[in-house]
């Protein structure tokens, strides 16, 4: 099996068209059964798209693999299709990062809250 993955990767892209890519409803759809299913044929993910017909699900594809999110393996006549864990956290961790504080300080929080001892709980002997 040989890695033909298509386009420059998310490096050479902005965040910007990572985020126009992901704004599409179809694509974090496909996102999401490859995250549960791992590699899956354009056939397998048309399958779950009634409404779409293979060759507009490729066109997703080619946009996902473009920003570097899919790979694409040849196997045969199919093309196995799985996200680029390594590459998704990359494009995303700067992002990411500059709203880690808001989350940090609420899961901080919420922890000091979960293990307080409840009101008219005794201590145990």
């Amino acid at each position: 099996m040989s890695d033909d993955r298509a386009g420059p990767g998310p490096a050479a892209g902005t965040s910007d068209d990572l985020f126009r890519v992901l704004a599409d409803p179809t694509r974090r759809r496909i996102l999401d059964l490859l995250a549960d299913r791992g590699t899956l044929t354009v056939s397998e993910l048309a399958g779950h798209f009634p409404d779409l017909v293979a060759s507009g699900i490729s066109k997703h594809l080619m946009a996902l693999r473009a920003t570097g999110l899919v790979t694409a393996t040849r196997q045969g006549r199919n093309q196995l299709y799985a996200i680029d864990a390594d590459a998704m956290s990359q494009a995303l961790a700067p992002w990411l990062a500059r709203y880690e504080a808001y989350w940090t300080g609420a899961l901080a929080r919420l922890r000091a809250v979960a293990t307080e001892p409840a009101e008219g709980d005794a201590a145990e002997p």
